[in-house]
């Protein structure tokens, strides 16, 4: 059996530099030139462009670690409910959307980018979550009624939940997305939109332990094991 190639051995900085680098651009509103001052105060002289050819390379290859671990663990779940919305982003001053799924623990699973939003939209966001993650016992949206459509398409109509304040879980997903927009100074692509989306929602998700829900050992300990698989990925 042929052991998978190495994604860091073209690189000339240590893995553990490349990893620091991403999670300081990713996890936190910071620049790619507020990312090269922290590193330099480490002792570590890199460009922001060199942060940014990392984050742009590694970035979708961490969350599709974190993300591959996360679904082996929830496939089979019981009773596992599901928050679809979406959100506005601007692209050059254009509208476009960003659809989410949410799950009953906070945690975003899927991010999925269209100019409409339509039943054409919320059907090809709700296949790829589903293909992704399988099927939810219980999905929660608002009253937008490209969700009905898509979802009677699907067959799984009878899933459906609408309330006035039941996709509140859903709704402060938005705003770590929205702290992170503001500091990157909107986007400007398509593609680099949905990319940045995706690997911001699985890093989110690894290092969100709810620290308002338990005390402080148990936070400590959640978050020193997060951070312990952070520094394995991609090993």
């Amino acid at each position: 059996m042929t052991r998978p190639a190495n994604p860091f051995r073209y690189f000339k900085s240590s893995p553990e530099v490349i990893r620091l680098a991403v999670l300081l651009y990713v996890r936190f509103p910071l620049s790619l030139r507020n990312v090269e001052d922290l590193l330099f105060e480490r002792g570590i002289d890199v460009c922001h462009e060199t942060v940014r050819q990392w984050w742009n390379r590694f970035g979708p290859l961490f969350a599709a670690d974190i993300r591959r671990q996360r679904v082996s663990r929830m496939r089979g779940f019981r009773q596992w409910r599901w928050h679809l919305d979406e959100m506005y982003v601007k692209l050059n001053g254009e509208m476009v959307y960003l659809w989410r799924a949410v799950d009953h623990e906070g945690e975003v699973l899927e991010s999925y980018i269209t100019r409409k939003r339509n039943k054409s939209a919320a059907l090809a966001f709700m296949k790829k979550a589903l293909k992704r993650h399988g099927k939810a016992d219980k999905i929660v949206t608002d009253g937008l009624r490209s969700y009905p459509a898509a979802m009677r398409e699907l067959g799984n109509l009878d899933r459906q939940e609408t309330g006035r304040w039941l996709n509140n879980r859903a709704e402060n997903s938005h705003l770590p997305f929205r702290r992170r927009e503001r500091a990157m100074q909107r986007f400007r692509q398509m593609k680099s939109l949905q990319k940045f989306a995706s690997v911001h929602a699985s890093i989110h998700n690894h290092f969100s332990q709810e620290r308002h829900l338990v005390d402080r050992q148990t936070y400590k300990t959640r978050r020193s094991a997060a951070l312990a698989e952070w520094q394995s990925l991609a090993a």
